[in-house]
């Protein structure tokens, strides 16, 4: 059996002397503890170093696609093919299968094999001669690097350098152009102050200072390439009846002077704006797509590259910029901050102020996707970002449409269903209002007199119940003075004896005997008589 084994310096192809220990794979190991022991296993049969760098990063990355190299087809050819009878032990089995279409020869792979690779391994300077260490460990270190810039597709011309310096001087432009066109306005507003107010768009009103000079001028000028007819025409009224001061011909060949940087450095900056729009969609245009060139720049710039970018988690690019906020807020206990230059994305910038944490929080999560496939992916188009964006905007529509609907009052009840409950149709019958009885009993009001012999008749002492009763206020007028008295309430003591009362319980008994009518009897009459007392009477 041949075994295949790559290395960073070159091909190298043993020759296995003893195939019976490679059957006992667990005990294996033990056959490598020393180089003496590996030489007893394997046998180098031929070693083919590596030209250059170049050289060894062709064969690695032929390796990692599953390819045969040139140069490993050299070799199988020129070696292997005279013991084709024998086995070829391989590492990868997608190129065992490589070479058994291509060069006809049988290959292996099996946790035997990969056990007898990592034996290989371990001894791998007494096996292979005139290698040495220190020479081994550069040339994986620098295989090690080329190949890792081979599979992140690093590509020298995406050079995000461009884009932080052209975004840095971007922003030094603007500052530069508010401070000339303050000058510029505050300088020849002394000489005429009403145009300050009627032209408010400052490159227009540097290209009038420049054409004009002198207020007098403006009466006889043409304004018509830069001005609507009607501002021109207040412009015109304006420098005749100005309340400005005169000034020489030098200060305003000065403010002219002036007025020319402004116009030359705003062309400048728009010429910039493009160059940096195009370099942004060459380097990262799911980015653009996502945030806008200018955002997307300045995230570039302040992570410092786009890979460093690319290594930032979404949560860190949704506050990117708010360092200090954050800091300061993490010291004082508050709340964080929701965004930092995502903020001014369009995203961001057309929600409410209710929805602007929740769409910075996906847009950043978006944005983290899209810098990542900018940065490590291969293919240059900008169909994620537009997915992605589209995403959000049906979040945001989504956000928006709850807000109004929750406004409107229908929003809960899409959103909340109603507990079921059975309500049974069936009615029971009510046997009360059949009663011809009434509910209450008649009140007896008796004279004082008349219940005192009436509780003489019974031979048995009986207890007698005495209730109070409320008289209806009457109203009492005097003959004399004519005037009405307040109502007064009278009371009245009824003494009702003990027989009457057995007739008022037999009255109850005959009463129809259903739940609602004793109940509703009851409740009456506790409402009528308020006060219940018994007295003994005499024999």
């Amino acid at each position: 059996m041949l075994v295949l084994f790559e290395t960073a310096a070159g091909y190298a192809i043993f020759k296995v002397l003893d195939e019976k220990k490679l059957l006992e794979v667990d005990s294996l190991w033990k056959e490598f503890e020393t180089p003496e022991k590996a030489n007893k296993i394997v046998k180098l049969k031929h070693f083919e170093k590596f030209q250059d760098t170049t050289e060894a990063l062709a064969a690695s990355t032929a390796l990692v696609e599953g390819k045969i190299s040139k140069n490993l087809k050299k070799i199988l050819k020129k070696i292997v093919a005279k013991d084709a009878h024998e086995q070829l032990a391989v590492a990868d089995a997608k190129l065992g299968g490589v070479i058994k279409d291509k060069l006809n020869l049988s290959c292996i792979h099996s946790p035997m094999v990969t056990e007898l690779m990592r034996g290989i391994r371990t001894q791998m300077e007494g096996l292979i001669t005139g290698l040495p260490s220190r020479e081994m460990a550069a040339m994986c270190l620098g295989l090690a690097h080329s190949l890792s810039r081979y599979k992140l597709k690093f590509s020298p011309d995406k050079v995000d350098t461009m884009i932080v310096q052209a975004i840095s001087l971007l922003d030094d432009l603007d500052k530069e152009l508010n401070n000339y066109i303050m000058r510029c306005r505050e300088w020849y507003g002394w000489h005429f102050p009403e145009l300050g107010k009627i032209i408010t768009d400052n490159l227009t009103y540097c290209k009038c200072v420049k054409q004009i000079g002198d207020r007098r001028n403006f009466s006889s000028s043409d304004l018509s390439d830069f001005l609507p007819e009607d501002v021109e025409e207040e412009v015109k009224a304006a420098a005749e009846i100005s309340m400005g001061t005169e000034v020489s011909e030098e200060d305003i060949s000065n403010i002219q002077h002036l007025c020319d940087q402004v116009i030359e450095i705003s062309d400048y900056r728009a010429q910039l704006y493009d160059y940096l729009k195009n370099r942004m969609m060459a380097i990262a245009p799911n980015l653009t797509v996502m945030v806008g060139e200018l955002v997307g720049a300045r995230l570039i710039a302040h992570a410092g590259s786009l890979l460093n970018l690319a290594k930032h988690p979404a949560s860190t690019v949704q506050i990117l910029g708010a360092e200090k906020a954050l800091f300061r807020a993490l010291k004082t206990k508050r709340d964080t901050p929701k965004f930092g230059l995502i903020y001014h994305a369009s995203l961001v910038g057309q929600t409410t102020a209710k929805n602007k944490g929740k769409i910075s929080r996906m847009l950043a999560a978006k944005t983290a996707l899209t810098i990542r496939y900018d940065a490590l992916g291969e293919n240059t188009s900008a169909e994620m970002g537009a997915e992605n964006r589209l995403k959000v905007e049906t979040r945001l529509r989504h956000l928006e449409e709850k807000g109004i609907r929750r406004i409107s009052g229908t929003g809960k009840a899409l959103a909340r269903a109603d507990k079921y409950q059975h309500k049974s149709e069936v009615k029971t019958y009510d046997p009360s209002g059949e009663s011809t009885l009434p509910l209450v009993p008649k009140k007896r009001k008796i004279e004082v007199g008349e219940e005192e012999e009436e509780t003489e008749t019974p031979v048995k002492a009986k207890k007698a119940r005495v209730v109070e009763i409320k008289e209806e206020p009457e109203e009492l007028q005097e003959e004399e003075g004519c005037l009405k008295k307040k109502k007064k309430k009278k009371q009245k003591v009824v003494v009702v004896s003990a027989e009457e009362v057995e007739e008022e319980e037999e009255e109850e008994e005959e009463q129809p005997t259903t739940s609602t009518a004793v109940e509703n009897i009851e409740k009456k009459k506790k409402k009528k008589k308020k006060k219940i007392k018994e007295e003994p009477e005499d024999d």
